[in-house]
């Protein structure tokens, strides 16, 4: 007999060791940076390996689902996070660096190709909302378990290598929790089901949120990917920051299912749009203590995105199926490797910009950090203009249905 809760804990933890890789790497930048003399833009390069890998294996899992099945995508996850993993801690170097990050990434892509449409065929209606909410609930929910053990291993003195082998303990009971365990069916299976996907992904209103996902994803995970080098000098510890937005969103996506259901997707992207920017701006405007109340609304703001545009998909274009739910969500992680090198560069430039201007010490990375922030108010100002146009766009087409 299948578990199902069974399997949605494994997801969970799954889910956990991509918030670990993410919050664990975001603390250890630093050192990163200075063990192997790395310039802000070459942290980049290596950042965006994470969210490179994430979409490769995210449109291959959302391609093959149908034909080899959630549990064979699970085991290859289990396989890169490790390698990822061990290659990491064994680097050497830059070179190093890139190729294990990708792995990582890569394990992460499978995590979310296998683990969404999986929900999403184990349960329908509002319970496949709530599930899909309280699984993406334990991506800030284990930054936050991995970003303050990163903080307090780094007070340890424990070295990055250290914290990279922590990694592997949600990966571990992931793996255990799936063992043996039978997996659901996909709901429509065959190389029809294929062709109904393709044809779903290239109407009006999944394009549009395709584009929609570039922008949601690089407002969340832009400040949050370098809150250590951004933030270092605006707040005493940034990475409590990380901690207290990513708590925020935690606990706002266990409620989500309640929240879609009152205001639907449209209306609650809208809201976090316009809440995401209060938060960049406070971010990049504030220091010491009210920077903390900037992570509290900057959370909030991100905190439905990423499960409100997968369930968008599930719920309103359900034929696109696992596929459609995977490319948007590679959209996303793509968008992402894509800006982290930019964003290093908007860094190494505000450098050279503050540095012209006389400024040293602690005065020069204040600014460096609050002009990065304030180039990243551009991504939920594109964003408050696309959902106001996705809002009325879908109000006139259930005046239209009625």
């Amino acid at each position: 007999m299948r578990n199902d809760l069974k399997l949605f804990y494994g997801s969970c933890f799954a889910l956990i060791t991509t918030a670990f890789s993410f919050s664990i790497r975001a603390g250890i930048l630093p050192q990163l940076g200075e063990t192997f003399s790395l310039s802000a833009y070459q942290l980049g390069v290596i950042n965006s390996m994470w969210f490179l890998g994430f979409p490769i294996s995210m449109i291959l899992g959302g391609l093959f689902y149908h034909a080899i099945g959630p549990k064979k995508i699970m085991q290859f996850a289990f396989f890169a996070h490790t390698l990822g993993i061990v290659l990491t801690i064994y680097s050497g170097g830059y070179t190093g660096l890139l190729i294990s990050t990708l792995f990582i990434g890569i394990g992460n892509g499978c995590t979310e190709a296998a683990c969404n449409p999986m929900i999403a065929d184990s349960y329908t209606g509002k319970q496949m909302n709530t599930l899909l909410n309280r699984f993406h609930m334990w991506f800030p929910g284990g930054i936050v378990l991995g970003a303050l053990s990163s903080l307090f291993m780094t007070n340890l003195s424990i070295g990055w290598e250290g914290q990279m082998w922590f990694i592997m303990i949600p990966t571990i009971i992931y793996a255990y929790l799936f063992y043996g365990e039978e997996f659901p069916k996909p709901r429509v299976a065959g190389d029809s089901a294929i062709q109904e996907n393709i044809k779903a992904c290239i109407t009006p209103v999944f394009l549009f949120i395709f584009i929609c996902m570039g922008f949601t994803a690089i407002s969340e995970f832009g400040p949050q990917q370098w809150t250590s080098l951004i933030l270092n000098q605006s707040v005493e510890e940034p990475l409590v920051v990380l901690a207290l937005a990513t708590g925020v969103m935690a606990v706002g996506r266990y409620f989500g299912g309640d929240l879609v259901a009152k205001f639907d997707q449209t209306g609650v992207l809208l809201g976090s749009a316009v809440i995401t920017f209060i938060g960049i701006l406070l971010y990049a405007t504030q220091t010491g203590t009210i920077v903390y109340l900037s992570a509290l609304i900057y959370g909030a703001g991100v905190c439905f995105f990423w499960p409100n545009m997968i369930g968008f998909v599930a719920e309103k274009i359900p034929s696109s199926g696992a596929l459609g739910m995977s490319i948007v969500g590679a959209m996303g992680m793509f968008s992402t490797a894509i800006f982290q090198p930019i964003i290093g560069g908007w860094i190494d430039s505000a450098r050279e910009n503050q540095t012209s201007l006389g400024l040293k010490g602690d005065e020069l990375e204040l600014a460096i950090g609050q002009e990065t922030l304030t180039n990243m108010l551009s991504f939920p100002s594109i964003l408050i203009v696309m959902f106001i146009i996705l809002y009325f766009w879908q109000r006139k087409s259930k005046v239209a249905a009625a």
